[in-house]
């Protein structure tokens, strides 16, 4: 948790809202505060019942804090403020509103956990701890416009680069999921959280509210995988190929596994892996315990 001095508060409207930025972070296009549903809705002109009705529909997928109040991005705020448009002027009704809009690529049809999510998450993350773009970048390795463009979505980053965040930020894969709910003992197909991590693979959690295990399907497309680097971690990984092919390299050894095939390797050994098929491999895959 940030302290006192790690954050401060702008006020707008009157002193209605408050968002969060870090103490020494400069106001910017890339850093603007995250809002609270008070200044969203003062700001487009709709009431806190209309906002939340809209994220029902899957329109935006504010944040959340620890004490579970809704925080808006800036593009949630555009979102909004293009379906005031649409249903007042244009005369649209909610579902015609998100099918045009999701037609025009402006929103993606998403689930709980999606990539849309990932980078505002660690934004979250980041600015709550009173941390600016630079001081992250230069501690992982990577680039400030990079890690930008991951906060806003605008780039996706490989299951290696979301390591070494995870590790920086002292997280685990979990953290960067949907976190409303508690325990789940039965989860349907349509019920699961999912999350891009980076362009072609996808991962879908199984089971949630269990902190010793970590089981996903990974969905990885033809020639994607979890990049270049090779990482490592604490724990073990166990692994299934439902369908497809998956070249998994550990400790420098190079692995072809095909449907059927079961693998077991320590995760502190480093490892990579990818798609070298022409189809999508879909791969059950156990961590413990859940982290990167």
């Amino acid at each position: 948790m940030a302290t006192k001095n790690s954050i401060r508060s702008v006020h707008k409207n009157g002193g209605r809202g408050v968002a969060i930025v870090p103490a020494d972070a400069p106001a910017n296009a890339n850093d603007a505060p995250l809002l609270k549903i008070g200044e969203v809705a003062d700001t487009v002109g709709i009431s806190a019942s209309v906002i939340r009705s809209w994220e029902k529909l899957g329109l935006i997928a504010p944040q959340r804090t620890g004490s579970k109040y809704r925080l808006y991005s800036q593009e949630d705020v555009r979102l909004l403020q293009r379906a005031r448009y649409l249903s007042r002027v244009r005369g649209m009704n909610a579902p015609a509103i998100i099918e045009l809009m999701r037609t025009k690529g402006e929103i993606k049809a998403s689930r709980n956990g999606s990539a849309d999510n990932v980078g505002l998450r660690l934004r979250l993350v980041r600015t709550s701890r009173g941390l600016s773009l630079a001081q992250v970048a230069e501690a992982v390795g990577i680039s400030v416009g990079f890690l930008s463009a991951i906060e806003r979505s605008a780039m996706s980053a490989s299951v290696a680069t979301l390591r070494k965040l995870a590790k920086f930020y002292k997280l685990n894969i979990l953290d960067l999921f949907d976190q409303s709910g508690g325990r789940q003992y039965l989860v349907r197909p349509a019920e699961r959280r999912q999350l891009d991590a980076s362009d072609g693979v996808r991962m879908e959690l199984l089971a949630w509210g269990n902190p010793v295990m970590e089981p996903h399907l990974f969905h990885v497309a033809p020639g994607a995988g979890s990049g270049d680097e090779e990482y490592s971690h604490e724990g073990e990984e166990f692994l299934f190929v439902l369908t497809g092919l998956l070249n998994l390299v550990v400790d420098g050894k190079e692995y072809r596994l095909q449907k059927g095939d079961s693998f077991y390797f320590e995760s502190s050994t480093p490892h990579r892996w990818s798609n070298t098929g022409s189809k999508e491999a879909v791969v059950l895959w156990v961590n413990t315990p859940p982290t990167f």
